[in-house]
């Protein structure tokens, strides 16, 4: 099984890297309408008639998301100001989230309901490893089992979480290259360009799903009869 677990962690690190590959690569394919990722997004959200979400530049790369808690759409500074094919795309599966939102797609809500439980097993799951690790506090007063059940339970809340994002992401991409298409913005080309780099960013979350759900199986071998 830590083989397993291994295996997963490479497989995300090698489409973590591919992923990355082709974001450069589309981000050096002007984007025939010279709009700016930002243009795409307000035109989007225009398009389906949200007017109550803002679209904010933030640092880093890769680090573009929706926030549904202010309702705003981040944006990278190489997404917010390019006017590329990976920008287009970035900026048109953002926006999906909040088309999600606006219609209170299930998936995203389920999501939205699960973060503050994943926060919580993430740092229940902190304190019981290194209780382990040492050999005191919660594993010296429970047990081994209480406190790998407790693993368990934790580690099931943070696989559901997964679970869910797939669907949710997924949607998100396919609402952008539909809207992209629709609204006559990209060509055919740029359309299966974007359609790629969406396709791997979307298996980041797969194999982060199936990571999880190994980690999952992996406290449940370490139970003791």
């Amino acid at each position: 099984m830590l083989v397993l677990i291994i295996l997963f962690i490479v497989a995300g690190l090698v489409v973590q890297q591919r992923l990355k590959a082709k974001f450069k690569k589309y981000s050096k394919e002007a984007l025939s309408n010279g709009m700016s990722g930002a243009e795409i997004a307000q035109r989007m959200l225009d398009d389906h008639g949200i007017h109550d979400v803002r679209i904010e530049s933030v640092a880093g790369k890769l680090t573009d998301h929706y926030n549904p808690a202010n309702k705003t759409v981040n944006l990278s500074p190489d997404v917010y100001s390019g006017r590329s094919v990976s920008s287009a795309a970035v900026a048109a599966h953002e926006v999906g989230h909040a088309v999600q939102h606006a219609q209170s797609y299930r998936w995203l809500e389920m999501r939205s309901q699960l973060v503050p439980m994943v926060q919580f097993s993430g740092r229940i799951m902190n304190i019981v490893i290194w209780s382990m690790i040492l050999g005191v506090g919660f594993l010296g007063i429970f047990g081994v089992n209480t406190a790998i059940w407790v693993l368990i339970a934790a580690q099931l809340a943070i696989t559901t979480f997964s679970l869910v994002t797939l669907p949710v992401e997924y949607d998100a991409s396919n609402r952008a290259l539909a809207w992209l298409t629709t609204s006559g913005l990209i060509t055919t080309d740029e359309h299966a360009k974007a359609d790629d780099a969406l396709s791997w960013a979307a298996r980041t979350y797969l194999v982060a799903a199936l990571a999880s759900m190994a980690q999952l199986a992996y406290y449940f071998t370490l139970l003791r009869d």
